[in-house]
């Protein structure tokens, strides 16, 4: 990227993160449901599992329904006249993409944060330095959901994005293994989690909560985020452009 397009990103990024930041209601909302899960299912699960392997799932969940539905931002954009604004600007739409990308994987770190600030309370006792480095998982992460996001907010007619990544959720949270390890699911159900990046994900951020900071589950996991994360940029981009040319 050149300098005028970092310089375009960082005030973009700067500008919606000053508006989020305002609005504590809606930065609040998409971390409802998970800790929703954490103080009234966490108690429960710590019975028969324990909370390093609770949490990691709660964020995924946390990544899916924050990050994964920003899209909803550029329909708003779109039904207000905002896109159209933008179209007529000189600035770089890989730019206008990655200022919103990164307010979205912002407000998901400050998300996370507070998730896990309350599971410690509960009773979580992850190594902080392993929480530290899932939470770099997350965050990449985060990028890669909100690229696809507003991809497919571009792509689908307006009043069929709400139902259709609503829908898309719950079954990419539960291949995902985010309440039950997929090792205890039957044989055909576990191969199609496979075909999920966020599986890998889930399990290397499991892996750092236990304390074990790089292996061959951790590595994976790092991988196919950072895989996932640049084919979703690509996407979003060329979907971003072809809408805002």
């Amino acid at each position: 990227m050149s300098a005028a397009a970092i310089r375009e990103t960082w005030l973009l990024f700067h500008h919606t993160t000053r508006i989020g930041l305002r609005e504590k209601a809606g930065l609040l909302f998409s971390a409802v449901q998970p800790l929703c899960f954490l103080v009234l299912f966490g108690p429960i699960f710590a019975t028969i599992g324990t909370w390093e392997t609770l949490v990691p799932g709660l964020i995924v969940q946390l990544g899916l329904l924050s990050a994964g539905l920003a899209g909803f931002g550029v329909v708003f954009d779109w039904r207000s006249g905002v896109l159209e604004r933008l179209r007529v600007t000189p600035a770089s739409r890989l730019a206008l993409l990655l200022g919103r990308v990164l307010n979205n994987a912002f407000t998901l770190m400050i998300q996370t944060v507070l998730l896990v600030a309350a599971a410690y309370a509960l009773g979580l006792r992850a190594p902080v330095g392993g929480v530290l480095a899932a939470m770099v998982l997350v965050i990449v992460l985060g990028v890669s959901l909100a690229a696809l996001s507003y991809a497919a907010a571009l792509t689908l007619n307006e009043h069929l994005f709400a139902p259709v990544m609503t829908t898309a959720v719950v079954p990419l949270m539960l291949l995902s293994g985010a309440f039950l390890p997929m090792s205890m699911a039957p044989g055909w159900l576990e191969a199609l989690s496979r075909v999920s990046p966020f599986r890998y994900v889930l399990e290397a951020m499991r892996e750092l909560f236990a304390g074990h900071y790089w292996n061959g589950t951790v590595a994976a996991g790092a991988a196919v985020v950072v895989v996932f994360t640049a084919a979703s940029l690509v996407i979003g981009g060329r979907i971003f452009n072809r809408e805002n040319a």
